[in-house]
């Protein structure tokens, strides 16, 4: 086509694009010093604000891996709640970043809904507690297994705490747990100005050609619509939102979900984790059927990341943890030169319900960090001199493996969906090691507090974790563990042998 014959471009389009989306940064900063609008679009609606993953409740926060629990959960940039006996003592060791609930799992009247209010999952690291013998001193130090331990005694009551305060946390929690569910993150069927000022037009006039689209609401419903055209060597339109601030963390969630109604025609949904204007998109294209509701589910796995409609095959897959930005398109070309095969120039439209985050495998909503040898005291056939120091004192300290067990029964009883940990015997070493699990509670070692802590924290993330118990300890030599792997490898409790769980 020559000059003579291109259609005319709208420069005055362009710049409100530019604008809009804050391209140009000299542009952005004037715009933030002088245009009341943009002030105020830089406080961001809350709707779109999410600064923290899903809250998670730790009982038994103060304790040795409680905190360590708490600490972890507070740098990975969850919301964090903490159900500790003396609040001052708790935030002396917990910090300011945690919500603190004072209660007591043996006193039901202490353990209140407004606990559990929002709360995903709980984390449950209570315990009996036990402490040296009156006048046990450091020269009365006792050994096992090259582990050093005083002669104990429990200060409370095994049967309270183990059990009967698992049923009163248990009972409160099935109750009032929020299940990890879908999230949604557009409801056009209800606009708010916050949607409004956050979706804008994004064409090819970027590139010179005339395209024209738009998104508007009408009749409970978002229609990005418009005209797409092939001139100037033009080809798509599109709908995008400004850059989330902070980003969305998706990361607890599978995929994205559109609800629409279209024309037939193929579509185009985009997200990026990175805040470049022009960085990789991830894409995935989706057909429409002419006037006709259909539910679109596009898993973050199969999301192809391209840049200017060329696929990077060296990029890594899209971190759902740092969202920063969606956008519907209809273009000419598919990837890689390919033309989109129903593509038609002219005019489309295309009608949005909703779009929202989804999940579809259950993830653990109670951990319980339990203990191994559970199940030992008065096995048959046991060597207790082969058994570590709380299997061969386990009625001189009040029967506390036994009422852990029972314990673990009114979890596994409660409905919800769980994961329970039995460590081995617990250490100050530093996690940096592999673990090994097994199931059957025959399992003997060391394993430190800081690795069962990451290990709760990878339970209440991965679906692979839900159901199942065992006995952790640690590997003899530096590592990582692979943590979908060691979950995949259990067994669910539900499908055990009655004498393995």
């Amino acid at each position: 086509m020559s000059n003579q014959q291109r259609s005319r471009w709208d420069l005055g389009r362009f710049w409100q694009t530019v604008t809009y989306f804050e391209i140009i940064p000299l542009v952005n900063c004037w715009q933030k010093l002088f245009s009341p609008r943009a002030a105020s679009h830089n406080s961001r609606p809350q709707t779109y604000n999410q600064q923290a993953k899903m809250k998670i409740l730790v009982v038994g926060a103060t304790g040795g891996v409680g905190k360590r629990v708490v600490k972890r959960l507070v740098e990975q940039n969850y919301d964090v709640m903490a159900l500790v006996r003396d609040g001052i003592r708790g935030k002396e060791i917990l910090g300011d970043r945690v919500k603190l609930w004072e209660g007591d799992l043996t006193i039901p009247e202490t353990l209140k809904p407004e606990m559990i209010s929002g709360v995903s999952a709980v984390i449950c690291c209570s315990g009996t507690k036990v402490q040296p013998v009156e006048g046990d001193t450091p020269t009365r130090e006792k050994y096992y297994q090259g582990i050093k331990f005083y002669l104990p005694e429990v200060a409370d009551s095994p049967e309270q705490v183990e059990y009967r305060g698992m049923q009163n946390l248990v009972q409160l929690v099935s109750q009032h747990i929020q299940p990890i569910t879908d999230k949604v993150l557009f409801n056009f069927s209800n606009p708010t100005t916050d949607i409004k000022e956050t979706w804008g037009a994004l064409d090819d006039v970027v590139m010179g050609g005339v395209s024209q689209s738009n998104i508007r609401l009408v009749n409970n419903r978002a229609i990005f619509g418009g005209i797409v055209s092939t001139d100037n060597n033009g080809g798509f339109a599109s709908v995008r939102t400004r850059n989330f601030q902070p980003p969305l963390d998706l990361s607890d969630f599978e995929g994205i979900e559109l609800r629409v109604k279209g024309d037939g025609k193929r579509y185009k949904f985009i997200t990026r984790c990175e805040g470049k204007w022009d960085g990789i998109g991830y894409c995935y294209s989706f057909d429409t059927v002419y006037n006709f509701p259909t539910t679109i589910r596009i898993p973050f796995r199969c999301l192809i990341p391209v840049f200017r409609a060329k696929t990077v095959a060296e990029a890594e897959q899209l971190d759902a943890s740092k969202v920063y930005s969606m956008q519907l398109m209809l273009s000419k070309f598919e990837y890689d030169g390919t033309l989109n095969p129903k593509f038609e120039a002219g005019s489309f439209g295309l009608e949005i319900e909703y779009i929202k985050a989804y999940n579809t495998k259950p993830k653990s909503q109670f951990v319980l960090i339990s203990s191994a040898g559970v199940t030992r005291p008065g096995r048959p056939g046991l060597n207790l001199e082969e058994e570590p120091p709380a299997v061969r004192m386990n009625e001189q300290l009040g029967g506390i493996l036994t009422w852990k067990l029972r314990g673990e029964e009114v979890v596994q009883a409660s409905g919800l969906n769980y994961t329970i940990i039995r460590p081995c015997a617990l250490t100050e070493n530093p996690g940096d090691k592999p673990l090994y699990v097994e199931q059957g509670d025959n399992l003997k070692g060391q394993v430190g507090r800081d690795a069962i802590a990451e290990l709760a924290i990878q339970a209440i993330q991965l679906p692979e974790a839900v159901n199942k118990t065992f006995e952790v300890k640690e590997e003899s030599q530096p590592g990582e563990t692979n943590w979908q792997k060691l979950f995949s490898g259990l067994t669910k409790n539900e499908d055990e042998d009655e004498g393995n769980i």
